[in-house]
């Protein structure tokens, strides 16, 4: 199955607005840079949720907002992967920003694709750029 975008809820109770209008736009930005999806699922979940799976799965104790589980094959294939985004704290990061709790979600909900599609934000350097692909994306989001 080819560009499958998938929105799932685990132990919150949460609903994407617009599902289709949202896997249109990440299809689109994984297509600007040149790749395609096999299937890429959102699971929404809660801080304690995502506090177990950064435990487990990456030995960091600390809350986060996103994680992303990349399985695709090398950086050529279609992207598949898991991505676990913790409302709560989109939520907090948005009230704390003074920014629509929507724009927040759909920055972090890009900030995995672009992930997916090998950029990185390790250093002051990656981190802007990863900021100004963000805002590119959330701009084409809008129009």
């Amino acid at each position: 199955m080819q560009d499958a975008i998938c929105f799932f809820c685990q132990d919150v109770s949460f609903s994407l607005p617009d599902e289709r209008a949202s896997s249109s736009w990440i299809a689109a930005v994984v297509r600007e840079h040149g790749r395609s999806i096999h299937s890429i699922n959102y699971i929404f979940c809660s801080d304690a949720y995502l506090l177990e799976l950064n435990r487990q799965h990456l030995s960091h104790d600390y809350l986060t907002d996103i994680l992303t589980f990349p399985y695709q094959q090398d950086e050529q294939s279609p992207l598949f992967s898991d991505i676990y985004i913790s409302i709560e704290r989109v939520r907090d990061n948005a009230s704390q920003l003074h920014i629509p709790f929507d724009e927040e979600l759909h920055r972090v909900m890009i900030h995995g694709v672009l992930h997916l599609l090998g950029y990185n934000d390790h250093t002051e350097e990656e981190k802007a750029h990863m900021r100004q692909l963000e805002n590119e994306a959330l701009s084409r989001r809008k129009s």
